[in-house]
This record gives C-alpha cells, structure tokens and sequence, in this order.
C-alpha cells in the first residue's frame, strides 16, 4: 500500500469522527429548536458562509471554480455529477430529524450499513474518481452484515423518546425500527455524494467541490423549510450557545477532504475507513453525553457486527 493510501486511511478515519461529532451538534439543534430541518438549513448556512469568506480572500479556489464550470462547459463533467449536495442535505437534516430520538450510535451504524451497500455499486459502476472496483463475495458478506448489523441496532427501543424528537408533531411516536431507515437512506446517499464529490474535487480541488455540494444542499434545505415553516410557523426561537451552530463548519472540513480521499483510497475504502472513526466517537458520546434516547445494549452489539463487516470487507483490499 502506498504512502499515499495510508495517509487516506488516517483521513477517511479523521472524517468518520467529524461525522458522528456532527451528528451530535445537529441533533441537539435540531431538538432544542424542534425542527430538525431548521437545524440543517442553518447547519449548511453556516458552511456556506465559512466557504465564501475562505473564496473570497483566494484567487486559488476561484480559479478552482472556474476550471468547475469550464469543465461543465466542455463536457467534462456532467451536470448531475455537481447534485451530490442534495445527498448532503438529506443526511444533515436526517441528523437533525432523529440523533435525539435513536442517539448517535444507532444513527452511526444504520448510516454505516447503507453506505456499505451503496459503495459496492458506486466503486463498480466507476462513478468515483478511482475507476471501477468489481464486486466481490467478501465485499457483499461485509456489506449484508452491516445490514444485520441495522437490523440489530434498531431493535432495542420499541419507541422514540417525544423529549429530544426533533420531528414534526405527526412523526412523534413513531417506532424506533422505522425512524432508523432515514440514516440508512441517508447513507446510501452519502456513496454517491462521495464519488461525485470527488470527481468535481479532481477538476477543481476539494474547497471547490465542498462549495458546489453547499450551495446546491442549501437551495434544497430552503425549499424544504420553507414548505415546513408554512405549515407549522418555524422555531419560536433560537439557542445561544455558539456550539450549537458549529455543525456547518465541521461539515466543510470532511466534505473537503472526503473529495480528496476518495481520489486515494476509493468509495468503498474511504467508507470503511471512516466507520472506525465514527463509531468510537458515537459510543464515546452517547456514554459521556447521552440523548434522550441513550446508549442500548443492541446498539453496542450492533457497532461490534458493524465493525466486523468492516473487517470482512476490508479483506477484499488486500
């Protein structure tokens, strides 16, 4: 293995952290403002915001932008490949939605397993920057076992908690099994927006490739909250603690480098590279910070299955 792909190891790990750390910031948003789309309109605002100060003060990452649109222009890339912000915008209001009702490891883990799945088709269709992977039969005994893994996790609360729910008032209530399958969409998602990510990152660098994923994430979360606040009249009002409006920033930072990465490692290794980081920040936190929801033991057998398909899987880049 190349320097170059151990260096992604370690950042595909640093960028499943930043994940789960900003899953938790999301979802606390998210409940204090009880409205988990509110949370990732802001969440994504906020990145954007960061990202035009960082281009307006360089001639660099302008330059990037415009070999972006040259290359939109002459064919290069397609103008589907530049929407991997619409998946970004799911996951972010997904967090929003139901971290404090199925805590951050449950979160971490049905993210993970559809993330696994969708990776095996993206590095086989090529649509990442690495080309085409083929797949395997330990590829897919990884990937059913993070399925399991989902399965297991989602089991141990028969219903969600109304304290932290970050849902409209019609979703209260909802079973725990159900609300899990938004992460797990939102996962999926993430493969894809990884592998488009990275191709625009490879024409004109990764701050470029986290702006297009910002703007085109933040039209489609206005328009969603949009469509929320009409219907129930938005937050009351808006927490003071700066913490809570750090989840955007953190956001660049891994989509940046996750455009990078996956020009080194691949889509389904900088998945599985990045579930380590994720899941020991997740445990981490739902033990010294717990949700309303709090740590179950079938969340912590489900990390351990998820971490074993991680293994499995990983024989395959051997």
């Amino acid at each position: 293995m190349s320097a170059q792909a151990r260096v992604g190891l370690v950042f595909g790990f640093g960028i499943g952290a930043g994940v789960a750390v900003q899953g938790r910031i999301n979802g606390a948003l998210g409940a204090r403002l009880e409205d988990g789309i509110a949370a990732a309109t802001i969440s994504f605002a906020t990145g954007l915001l960061a990202l035009a100060v960082v281009f307006a003060v360089s001639a660099r990452q302008r330059d990037g932008m415009r070999q972006v649109r040259r290359a939109l222009s002459d064919g290069a890339l397609r103008p589907w490949q530049l929407l991997g912000g619409l998946c970004g915008a799911f996951f972010v209001a997904c967090q929003g939605l139901t971290v404090a009702a199925i805590g951050v490891t449950a979160f971490t883990v049905a993210t993970v397993a559809g993330q696994l799945l969708s990776s095996l088709v993206v590095d086989r269709l090529g649509l990442g920057p690495s080309g085409r992977t083929p797949v395997t039969a330990v590829r897919l005994a990884g990937a059913a076992l993070g399925v399991v893994a989902v399965l297991i996790a989602g089991s141990g609360n028969t219903g969600a908690t109304d304290g932290g729910l970050s849902v409209p008032e019609a979703l209260r209530g909802t079973p725990t099994a159900l609300l899990i399958v938004l992460p797990a969409l939102a996962g999926i998602g993430l493969a894809w927006q990884q592998a488009v990510n990275g191709k625009v990152g490879a024409v004109g660098g990764s701050l470029s490739a986290a702006m297009v994923n910002f703007c085109v994430g933040l039209v489609a979360l206005l328009v969603l909250a949009a469509v929320v606040t009409a219907a129930t009249g938005g937050p009351a009002e808006f927490p003071a603690e700066p913490w809570l409006y750090l989840g955007g920033l953190i956001g660049v930072a891994f989509i940046a480098l996750a455009a990078l990465t996956v020009r080194w490692i691949g889509v389904l290794l900088l998945g599985l590279t990045s579930v380590a980081g994720q899941l020991l920040v997740s445990v981490i936190l739902d033990v010294l910070a717990p949700t309303s929801a709090g740590l179950s033991v079938t969340a912590v057998i489900g990390c351990v299955l998820t971490l074993i398909a991680v293994a499995v899987a990983t024989r395959s880049q051997s």
